[in-house]
């Protein structure tokens, strides 16, 4: 068993928790503007499923809480960026859907941060970053099984 204070998951956090804060900071730079990271994350969610999502199963894919999913649906929906209805089975709930709009600043967010992707993906290397790939999602299914 590992100490607590071993060198090597303290190293591997660490550098986890720089590239997320330089990836963020990158790429909100890059965003169009008014959008946020969060807001993009979301609609290029809705984008890839293509269905609608319940704001509790967007919390849920996301791991936040319901109140945070619902101020960014908020600020979406706002935007006109994502359609909210209700559930036609259960009055009770909520459907989200991303708008023609939404793909269309989705579209622009992904012209504008593409490239930046892309550059770290060619400067690494296309190997590299697929072994990362597998390790990181190792990583992410561990954490997820103690969620």
């Amino acid at each position: 068993m590992n100490e607590p204070d071993d060198p090597l998951a303290t190293a591997l956090f660490g550098e986890l928790f720089m590239a997320d804060q330089l990836a963020r900071s990158r790429l909100s730079r890059a965003l169009p503007k008014g959008m946020e990271l969060s807001h993009f994350s979301v609609l290029n969610h809705l984008a890839r499923v293509n269905a609608e999502r319940t704001p509790a199963q967007l919390a849920r894919s996301f791991h936040l809480t319901r109140g945070a999913m619902t101020n960014t649906l908020n600020k979406l929906e706002v935007a006109g960026y994502i359609h909210v209805r209700p559930d036609w089975d259960d009055a009770r709930r909520k459907q989200v859907a991303i708008s023609p709009a939404g793909l269309r600043a989705r579209d622009a967010a992904i012209s504008e941060i593409g490239p930046i992707l892309q550059d770290v993906v060619s400067t690494i290397g296309a190997e590299k970053v697929r072994l990362a790939l597998r390790v990181l999602r190792d990583l992410r299914t561990r954490l997820e099984q103690e969620s």
